[in-house]
């Protein structure tokens, strides 16, 4: 990514559109827009946008389609934008490579927030480090060890595979299938929900409150994040 980031707003209802652009702009942001999943495909492809704000409510090749085309061949983040209310189409949209949603309708200020964020989370991909600190937690992959405040967390090989799976993007959503293919899907984990038993018992390692979880965030009806 070098110079103005460049946006593409993919959505058929022109004041989504509009609304978008113009915040997107307002935050220093270069914006192209598409009213349908080919044209979005098009540009994508032929523009090479930095990011995506992507409708998965388009006409004809919806937006689930166009990502699962860009996907074969490009890792740019997406954010899908959804008005429906079932949470399938949501976990749909993350299961095949989308990177954050939100539901309409929504306040352009988090668009603009959201898209600096995979922004951020794309460019420590970029130039990934050994060691991830969010607040007290640290976690340090090259010798698989987590401290919090200074004291040493003793995780299993699976809960530190997990953790540090969610510590390479802080902020991004998991879904529990995502989580899955990270522990590469061992005897004892045959069923997405048994995530959730891990995820408890890191909580119980390292969070000050299990609780009231600082470090690794359930959201609900999809997965799990780490606090970014």
């Amino acid at each position: 990514m070098a110079g103005v980031p460049t946006v593409l707003v993919v959505d058929d209802a022109p004041e989504i559109v509009r609304l978008a652009r113009d915040y997107l702009e307002h935050a220093g942001f270069v914006v192209l827009t598409a009213a349908d999943g080919n044209t979005a495909i098009q540009l994508a492809r032929t523009r090479n946008p930095d990011a995506i704000v992507l409708d998965l409510g388009l006409p004809g090749l919806d937006g689930l389609d166009v990502t699962r085309s860009l996907r074969r061949d490009s890792s740019v983040p997406i954010i899908m934008l959804t008005a429906r209310s079932d949470e399938s189409d949501k976990i749909v949209g993350l299961e095949i490579g989308a990177d954050d949603y939100l539901t309409k309708p929504f306040s352009p200020k988090e668009l603009v927030a959201r898209v600096r964020a995979v922004l951020r989370r794309a460019q420590q991909q970029a130039t990934p480090s050994g060691r991830v600190v969010v607040g007290a937690l640290e976690l340090d992959r090259l010798r698989r060890e987590v401290t919090v405040g200074g004291r040493k967390a003793d995780l299993t090989a699976t809960e530190f595979d997990l953790l540090a799976t969610m510590a390479a993007q802080p902020g991004r959503v998991f879904t529990r299938a995502q989580l899955l293919d990270a522990i590469h899907g061992e005897a004892f984990d045959a069923y997405e929900r048994a995530i959730d038993a891990h995820i408890k018992n890191i909580r119980r390692k390292i969070e000050p409150d299990p609780a009231r979880p600082r470090y690794v965030e359930t959201v609900f009806g999809v997965g799990y994040k780490l606090a970014d």
